[in-house]
């Protein structure tokens, strides 16, 4: 997917979930909009590189829009949760989630299930049915170079769950993807030790017969993609 141009900074602070103060290579301090309501576990620290892009229309109350961070050197992170679905959608209709390749038409943001939700992607197809798709940002890895999800407790991602599990008990197939906006993961995990409700519901929705899958992104200053597939790790993390 292809990113606005982009300009670059240091982040001073994240703060009151939205907001973010940068100063630019030229000096000057903006504060830009924070498109993700995560806890942006290890990707907000002061000093960090960041990059953003710069409103086009003239009734933003922000003009910048933070995009990308760089954690630890060489590893950029996309931190715009607004950037997932148009990534996720690219790669299946190029085939590059193999997965999910083969169905004839692809839908976005589609109502369903019995608690409101709408589905990030609603795959169909003649001969293969429906299958229903929810999308997961991922920033965060742990120490060990695992992704980990969610990096803050979720309710919503627990509703998303049942309704996955819902849709699939009725005869429809049902996924999670989890695009990691980073590529040095080497597997992703549930966390646990942040909402181990969540990690619950993600193993009671996996033995219902919900898939999982997750795929590492490569991260540039012009564009995000998929780049890999990562394994989902439950093993040795149910909390105790």
């Amino acid at each position: 997917m292809r990113l606005p141009p982009l300009t670059e900074g240091r982040l001073i602070r994240r703060y009151r979930r939205f907001l973010a103060d940068v100063r630019l290579r030229d000096g000057t301090v903006v504060t830009a909009h924070c498109p993700n309501t995560g806890s942006l576990l290890g990707c907000d620290r002061p000093g960090s590189p960041v990059w953003l892009s710069r409103a086009a229309g003239p009734r933003r109350r922000l003009a910048w829009t933070w995009e990308l961070v760089e954690p630890v050197p060489g590893v950029r992170v996309c931190i715009h949760t607004g950037r997932t679905n148009a990534i996720v959608a690219e790669a299946v209709e190029g085939g590059r989630i193999a997965p999910l390749a083969g169905y004839a038409r692809l839908r976005r943001e589609v109502r369903f299930g019995r608690e409101g939700s709408r589905a990030d992607l609603l795959l169909e197809d003649p001969a293969r049915g429906r299958c229903f798709v929810e999308v997961k940002h991922v920033t965060a890895v742990d120490a060990a170079g695992r992704a980990i999800f969610p990096d803050a407790v979720t309710e919503r991602g627990r509703r998303h769950l049942r309704e996955l599990a819902h849709h699939r008990r009725a005869g429809d197939r049902a996924v999670l993807v989890f695009c990691v906006a980073r590529g040095d993961a080497r597997a992703l995990r549930p966390a646990d030790e942040i909402d181990p409700a969540y990690g619950a519901a993600l193993r009671e929705a996996l033995a219902a017969g919900v898939e999982a899958y997750a795929f590492a992104c490569r991260v540039g200053r012009r564009s995000v993609a998929i780049a890999r597939q990562i394994r989902v790790s439950l093993e040795g993390e149910a909390p105790r």
